[in-house]
């Protein structure tokens, strides 16, 4: 052992080796996304034959998409920078070691940048590739997979190049202007904290983006369902609707830039997890060590890149059947070649053994223990995506085969009720083999190396997240094309093709939505560790009254969320009603023509009002509580948040991406316009928001909720306010007791205060 040992050392590489590592892998990831990206860009549809008067209006309708997605990202990007320099104001005023002092704001910030970047990206990339999808689609099914799979690709490695690129460079400017010459173990992990910012920045544009585009795009999807299909008895994406425009601008605010961000805010978030659990531990601190997180992730970039090759160059596809199946390679292959290469970066990468946490809970963790965690994340993750995709695919269509949504087209024959029924109870069933996946990460994980090792777990499923937002952009990219297609009247065998691989995009969707969930309940998880850390607390009980209360109020939490989102897009689409109703009457009175600009605008203002308030939900009520209670009433709401937050997060997911996937098998199957269509379109549309709306929102609440407590948890162990009044009981620290404290709490709570009255003043005038 001792010689294996002594081997095991010489093989571990140095922090300058370490560093230049990570940055070649990001700095390919980026190169490899620029490559698609000019790819896509060169795919001209004016070469191929096409009808001239087909692709002007292919491009014109494309134009007014981007057009739309720029004008909704760029009001709502004004409204987040506001709003981010409000939480820099706060962090310097609560955080910061004095007002003089800009660490953890400088993180927060440059996260913030990077999530907004991120999106914009994705957006960008997706508003160009979904006509060349449409026209390759005139070519071959295969042609249009190859386009609209490289516009995923642009969004899954800028996007993760990105944001590993600017970890990489802050952890190190930080290593070297932060430390003092002699730093100590504390140190590091003061740094490391600091570092916990750029987490904070991510998921903060994150929550935002994800509920403004989530309500954008069901606002638009479900008014234009409403009065279209069922009112007016026309096609999905018909140009007779005014509100098309509007539901195809909304998949790429709301499904691309919005769920670019959030999974970058999950890779964010699970590297400063691990950072700052790893501050405790005196052998990973100032050595390569320390930089092992980044080099999972950097090492997940490599696998994926080969990865793509699978789908792009080895796989063909010549019928609508094999989409899907190579995009569940892609998930297989991705996970498969990743193993190995896991087990040799913990080689590298870590010392043979190593202690870690604090006392009197310090583990002693071997590499391989390290191996063992981040394996059970990466093959937990692939099981949650193949899971995901049995409850909401409804695999071949020429095939007679059971399984739950052909169940839901069966249930449909008898009407909107029994369809309704169903999806719910498919949703609540469908979480089973995801928690049970979730549980047994956590507890092989913890018991191996503490929470540092729930941190590798959740790393180890982010560790393909190329191949996993790949796939994900993919979706709606898909989903554009097929709109362009209905409303360039482009010909029904183009339709056929962009409806295949638009149902095999809502399975991906489907399955994005499941990693992120997974990722998001491990993230959340060892941001709670982190954060317990920081509050210097040595425990957690949750049969102690504090955290008990805590835990109740943290469990409500989703449920009010959910109903605050579900309700905004109800008032949002309500608007989108009336407007595409008084349109469309105009027009067959002879009084006027179709304006999708107006319905645009419409989705537009509506989504940015209705985020506020939710977004203030799940931001204020840590700040307030902890700010009031202390740390231990928060780690109460962070584990309520958590096992509820979980649990309807995927249950909304499933049920809406089978609610919409036996829409389309009914559609496929040749039976528009029928009984059973109409039940299935009730259900697609009751399912739109829990599926793109709610159910993915929930997993930043729970990881946002985690990183802030872990941001604000100094503040909260010297704050805390009411504690002494209901707990009975005396302080014995200083900095509490000492009234000079009671001063620097000051300003922190009259713009708490403040915040909170701009937003009530916000929803009156908003109801008014």
């Amino acid at each position: 052992t001792w010689g294996f040992k002594v081997l095991m050392d010489t093989f571990l590489i140095s922090a300058n080796v370490a560093i230049v590592c990570v940055l070649v892998a990001a700095l390919t990831s980026i190169a490899f996304g620029i490559y698609n990206a000019i790819y896509v860009y060169n795919e001209d549809i004016s070469t191929a034959g096409l009808d001239p008067k087909v692709a002007e209006v292919l491009k014109d309708t494309a134009t007014k998409i981007e057009n739309g997605a720029y004008a909704f990202l760029t009001m709502e990007y004004m409204y987040l920078c506001s709003f981010v320099g409000v939480m820099a104001i706060i962090i310097i005023l609560t955080v910061e070691d004095s007002y003089f002092s800009y660490w953890t704001t400088c993180a927060f910030l440059l996260g913030s940048a990077t999530s907004i970047m991120a999106g914009f990206i994705g957006m960008m990339t997706a508003v160009n590739t979904n006509y060349k999808t449409t026209f390759n689609c005139k070519q071959s099914i295969g042609a249009g997979f190859v386009v609209a799979f490289r516009g995923g690709a642009v969004l899954g490695f800028i996007l993760v190049g990105l944001g590993l690129l600017n970890l990489c460079l802050l952890l190190v400017i930080y290593w070297n202007i932060y430390l003092p010459e002699k730093a100590t173990t504390d140190d590091y992990l003061r740094m490391l904290e600091t570092i916990a910012g750029y987490g904070l920045g991510g998921s903060t544009v994150a929550l935002f983006g994800r509920v403004g585009g989530g309500i954008y795009t069901k606002a638009a999807d479900v008014g234009a369902d409403l009065v279209g299909k069922f009112e007016e008895g026309m096609a999905e994406d018909s140009p007779d609707n005014p509100g098309t425009i509007a539901d195809n601008v909304g998949d790429n605010v709301g499904d691309i830039a919005g769920m670019g961000s959030d999974l970058f805010g999950s890779f964010a978030e699970a590297t400063c997890a691990a950072l700052v659990v790893s501050g405790t531990s005196t052998e990973l601190v100032g050595s390569a060590a320390l930089f092992f997180p980044l080099i999972l992730s950097a090492s997940g970039i490599m696998v994926s890149f080969f990865t793509t090759f699978f789908a792009t160059s080895f796989m063909s596809i010549d019928n609508a059947e094999k989409v899907g199946t190579v995009i569940k390679y892609q998930l297989i292959i991705s996970t498969v070649l990743m193993t190995p290469v896991l087990f040799f970066v913990t080689i590298i990468g870590l010392p043979y053994e190593f202690h870690i946490g604090n006392m009197p809970d310090v583990k002693t963790v071997k590499y391989y223990y390290c191996f063992f965690c981040a394996a059970c994340g990466l093959w937990s993750g692939l099981t949650i995506g193949l899971f995901t995709e049995y409850y909401t695919s409804y695999g071949d269509v020429n095939k007679d085969e059971k399984n739950p949504v052909k169940e839901l087209v069966k249930q449909c024959e008898s009407g909107a009720a029994m369809n309704l029924i169903s999806g719910l109870a498919l949703g609540f069933t469908s979480t089973g083999v995801p928690a049970v996946c979730i549980a047994l990460t956590i507890y092989v994980s913890y018991n191996l190396a503490g929470m540092y090792g729930i941190a590798l777990g959740a790393l180890g499923m982010l560790s393909t997240l190329c191949i996993g937002l790949t796939i994900d952009g993919y979706g709606p990219i898909s989903d554009n094309a097929g709109g362009l297609a209905e409303m360039a009247q482009i010909g029904e065998e183009v339709r056929q093709y962009t409806d295949a691989l638009d149902a095999a995009g809502n399975t991906t969707a489907a399955i994005g939505k499941g990693f992120a969930i997974g990722s998001a309940a491990l993230v959340s998880l060892a941001l709670f560790g982190a954060f317990v850390t920081r509050a210097k607390l040595e425990f957690v009980n949750l049969l102690s009254p504090l955290e008990l209360c805590g835990l109740f109020i943290g469990a409500m939490l989703p449920y009010a969320f959910s109903a605050m989102t579900m309700k905004s897009v109800g008032v949002a689409a309500n608007k989108m009603v009336q407007e595409i109703r008084k349109q469309i009457k105009a027009k067959k009175e002879g009084k006027g023509e179709l304006d999708s600009n107006q319905c645009v605008t419409i989705a537009t203002d509506a989504a940015l009002n209705e985020m506020i308030a939710p977004g203030l939900l799940v931001l204020l009520t840590p700040l307030i509580i902890g700010f009031l209670f202390g740390p231990k009433a928060v780690a109460g709401v962070l584990a309520g948040s958590l096992i509820s937050g979980v649990q309807m997060a995927i249950s909304a997911s499933n049920s809406g991406g089978a609610w919409d996937n036996a829409k389309k098998y009914i559609e496929l199957t040749g039976k528009k316009h029928s009984s059973q269509h109409q039940a299935s379109v009730i259900g697609d549309t009751v399912g739109d928001p829990l599926k793109d709306t709610s159910g993915p929102s929930l997993n930043i609440l729970i990881k946002i909720m985690a990183i802030l407590s872990l941001v604000f948890g100094g503040f909260f162990e010297r704050s805390q306010i009411l504690t002494p009044l209901i707990t009975r009981q005396n302080f014995n620290n200083d900095t509490i007791n000492n009234p000079v404290s009671y001063t620097h709490l000051t300003l922190p709570t009259i713009l708490l205060v403040q915040i909170s009255v701009v937003a009530v003043s916000l929803k009156k005038k908003q109801n008014s």
